[in-house]
């Protein structure tokens, strides 16, 4: 995999430039982006900067970040607190991403998305109002984990660390996490299945494979 060096600011343009000349797979009004990689490589740092990029060239955005469709603690925490397999396979809601996020961006669908379900500081609902997004604009779903779900993502960016990236910018605390995206990386090689991989090691010196 070859990367070229970029600067963040030159990365959001050609994403934009490239989302303004996509159209929907799935036949919908509604893009679906999708800004992946571990919470250590700041996958929001892309996905906010990208959304306001789109929406100077006049399109509507949605960013969802994963965060905000995470399971209630009991569910989370059913194996222990620091159980990796449980972080991989049981920590985020996929089922209420498809419900309240992708379902309403299906062809026929009404684009009222719920932007995040459930707080985790206070584990309750968010009680968050839907948000409509109209025909013509962008989701950006932004977080860890996210590919090999079958979302139907419309152009993914993978935030790529090497192992010894990962572990140098992930909290001590959270490196029980570590394992889990080592099984990403064996089960569902993201960077072989995105659209683009931006490689985050230095993460003031970017680079990145173009698109694919």
């Amino acid at each position: 995999m070859r990367f070229e060096a970029i600067t963040w600011e030159r990365l959001t343009d050609a994403l934009a430039a490239h989302v303004e000349a996509l159209e929907p797979a799935d036949g919908s009004p509604w893009l679906k982006i999708a800004v992946d990689g571990a919470p250590a490589a700041r996958p929001g740092g892309l996905a906010e900067p990208l959304a306001e990029a789109l929406r100077l060239r006049g399109r509507a955005v949605l960013p969802v970040a994963t965060a905000g469709f995470l399971r209630p603690a009991s569910l989370r925490y059913e194996y222990g607190k620091r159980d990796p397999d449980s972080y991989y396979g049981s920590w985020f809601d996929t089922g209420a991403l498809w419900r309240e996020v992708f379902g309403p961006l299906e062809p026929g669908g009404s684009g009222r998305v719920l932007p995040d379900l459930w707080d985790p500081a206070t584990d309750r609902a968010t009680r968050s109002p839907y948000t409509h997004l109209p025909e013509g604009g962008v989701l950006i779903l932004h977080g860890p984990l996210l590919l090999g779900h079958w979302f139907p993502f419309d152009l993914a960016v993978h935030l790529r660390l090497s192992p010894g990236a990962l572990r140098r910018r992930t909290a001590d605390a959270e490196h029980w996490t570590l394992p889990a995206f080592e099984r990403y990386e064996d089960e569902v090689a993201p960077a072989d299945n995105a659209d683009a991989v931006v490689r985050a090691d230095d993460p003031h010196h970017p680079a990145w494979t173009g698109l694919r």
